[in-house]
């Protein structure tokens, strides 16, 4: 019977187990892999201390400071998947895929989500090679160059108003005739003369050769085919939260994001928290994921003496 079970090996999963062994905590780590979607990353700017960092070994040195507290107060599961949560009697099971199961009193979920992918031809073959899913990792690459941003969203445009501050153009490629976004922010970046935004366009091709070098597009509403050149792709079409384990446990918004209290980032359930991605947080952001699993890790330590 463990304290506290956290569930994910990105920033805040492992932001949340350190902190769970410095406070004496006995917790169980479980994790399919170690440092969350930035790993894809070819250098990360705003890790904050690091200057720049590869997302590679980011994803190292978080494994890193996670085993140097392998002990009495935390074991590390690795590469396991968890299928199920429930909860009975105050008591919280992790089922994993590989059949095994974990009791606790308490229960941090820190499972983040993945991207929505860009479905076009060659999409996946210039992935780190011109399309990227990170402007905050990796926008500064792309300085001075004209590049693209796919989406109508909130995440679009604040992507595009990051990438403007250092970018020569930023065209904004939507697939529908209206954009998703809150009306002040659309406003704002449409007033901007580097800022071109082309609707009802529907993405089929990204062109290069090693590199990306143009996209292709059908005008839904001539049928016209339109190609433009390009060295950068930025994504931002949404987030699948990696949450189906627990969407019959607590509550989960539209998006399948945990519902949680800001304050505590306690769920809609008692002794079950979540952090980083998988939330329903204003802003996801690695620095940001961390905070929120501190953040949980002082209400559960107060929480779990409160209830021996």
């Amino acid at each position: 019977m463990y304290d506290l079970i956290i569930l994910g090996g990105g920033p805040a999963g492992t932001a949340a187990s350190v902190y769970a062994a410095r406070k004496q905590l006995k917790t169980a780590i479980i994790t399919s892999e170690f440092g969350g979607q930035s790993v894809v990353s070819e250098l990360i700017y705003n890790w904050i201390g690091t200057p720049e960092i590869s997302g590679a070994n980011l994803g190292e040195n978080l494994k890193k400071h996670v085993l140097y507290y392998k002990g009495p107060y935390l074991d590390i599961i690795d590469g396991e998947k968890v299928v199920s949560v429930s909860k009975k009697d105050n008591i919280i099971t992790v089922s994993t895929e590989s059949g095994k199961t974990y009791t606790s009193k308490s229960l941090l979920i820190a499972t983040g989500s993945g991207r929505r992918k860009l479905n076009a031809l060659n999409a996946e073959k210039f992935e780190n090679k011109g399309i990227t899913y990170c402007a905050s990792c990796d926008g500064p690459l792309f300085a001075d160059q004209d590049v693209l941003v796919i989406g109508g969203g909130n995440a679009g445009f604040e992507t595009a108003a990051q990438l403007l501050a250092y970018c020569k153009s930023v065209t904004m490629i939507h697939r529908s005739a209206e954009f998703r976004a809150d009306e002040i922010i659309v406003k704002q970046i449409l007033k901007n003369p580097k800022f071109k935004a082309i609707t009802n366009a529907e993405i089929t091709e990204v062109n290069g050769d090693q590199f990306v070098s143009s996209l292709t597009y059908k005008d839904k509403i001539t049928g016209k085919i339109e190609t433009i050149p390009t060295s950068g792709i930025f994504v931002e079409i949404g987030q699948i939260p990696n949450t189906d384990f627990v969407k019959d446990l607590v509550d989960i918004d539209e998006f399948g994001k945990v519902v949680v209290d800001p304050n505590t980032q306690m769920s809609s359930v008692p002794g079950i928290w979540a952090a980083g991605d998988c939330t329903d947080g204003k802003y996801h952001q690695n620095n940001i994921a961390t905070g929120d699993a501190v953040k949980a890790l002082e209400d559960i330590y107060i929480w779990l003496h409160k209830n021996k």
